[in-house]
């Protein structure tokens, strides 16, 4: 089944391509947010006025004086200055202004083509969910700004795994229908490494929630050294553990997620090594142990540089850029999808 109509094929995929590149701008801007600490700076949710920026010293005043009733303020930046409170509302109220476009960007050029008769009936339910995802991904993003601003100066791991993850789901989608569209014939897969593709597919997904988990904890800066935990462990302290300390304690979040990492790995190495052995030769598996390998380089530098922001950002992007590609191999190849 075909999912546009041949004249709407180049706008269409020009527009789903746009999307994916600003989604990927998105998590980029939202990991800066997140590394300079500034997700907290706007207390507030207005999505009609609040994309109106401070427009003089009044609007600022008003601004700074309620972000200095919130707990981050509080109990973390007490005494901070108003040009220090401009220099992280500015990525924060960016962050909220890119998701605005974003979608304009989605749901006006969707009107318009599915006035001109682009859309066949394949594709239309699946931009639909695109869209009510894009819509889910942006509450969660409210709701896990809202959990720092109750009681401790510091976001829900939890919700910012749920903001993230949706995310990609999105651009996950949105490849998923490009590489729909494009297709002209089913691409081969030898039946031996499927069940590979789809565990490293799992395995993907629970480190890339595991980074989350890291960043929303700022776990990252539980320990800077590797393989080492410290100088004499090559673990957190095991006096008094508990199995919840995994996924609630910064130095075991920090600690499984560099453990796990290990594991997708080789795991990913074998299946490139299983394609080669099978003489399969897709472009996204001879890409994957490489990006895979410097995936782990670029955590293991921001370990020991101490969360750098630029290697933390890069490590972040790269594990989207690791899943697309590992989502690339997974496509069958068939022009649409089922009805």
């Amino acid at each position: 089944m075909n999912l546009v109509h041949p004249l709407g094929k180049a706008p269409v995929l020009n527009w789903l391509y746009a999307g994916m590149g600003m989604i990927f701008i998105m998590v980029a801007i939202g990991g800066i947010t997140r590394l300079t600490e500034s997700g907290l700076s706007i207390t507030t949710w207005d999505p009609i006025m609040g994309a109106i920026p401070p427009l003089n010293s009044e609007d600022w005043n008003n601004l700074f004086d309620k972000y200095k009733e919130s707990p981050e303020y509080l109990h973390k930046n007490r005494g901070m200055s108003l040009s220090e409170f401009q220099s992280i509302f500015w990525w924060e109220w960016i962050h909220r202004q890119w998701g605005r476009l974003i979608g304009l960007v989605f749901i006006v050029p969707f009107l318009w083509f599915w006035r001109k008769g682009y859309f066949l009936s394949g594709i239309r339910r699946h931009l639909l969910g695109i869209f009510f995802l894009g819509a889910l991904q942006a509450f969660f993003g409210w709701y896990m700004v809202y959990s720092g601003l109750a009681n401790e100066p510091r976001v829900s791991h939890y919700r910012l795994a749920l903001h993230l993850s949706t995310a990609f789901a999105c651009i996950v989608w949105i490849w998923w229908l490009v590489l729909s569209i494009r297709a002209k014939v089913v691409a081969y897969c030898p039946p031996e490494l499927k069940p590979w593709l789809g565990m490293s597919a799992l395995l993907l997904i629970v480190q890339i929630a595991l980074g989350a988990f890291t960043a929303g904890k700022d776990a990252g800066h539980a320990s800077n050294q590797w393989p080492m935990w410290s100088e004499q462990q090559f673990s957190p302290s095991l006096i008094g553990f508990q199995w919840n300390l995994l996924w609630t304690n910064e130095s075991w979040i920090q600690f499984v997620h560099r453990s796990f990492a290990y594991i997708l790995v080789l795991f990913v190495l074998i299946m490139a090594w299983k394609a080669h052995k099978l003489h399969w030769r897709h472009p996204a598996i001879g890409a994957l142990p490489w990006i895979i390998l410097l995936q782990f380089l670029l955590g293991v530098l921001t370990v020991v540089s101490g969360v750098h922001l630029g290697l933390a950002l890069a490590h972040q992007l790269l594990a989207l850029v690791l899943l697309l590609t590992l989502v690339f191999a997974m496509h069958p190849g068939k022009r649409g999808l089922p009805a």
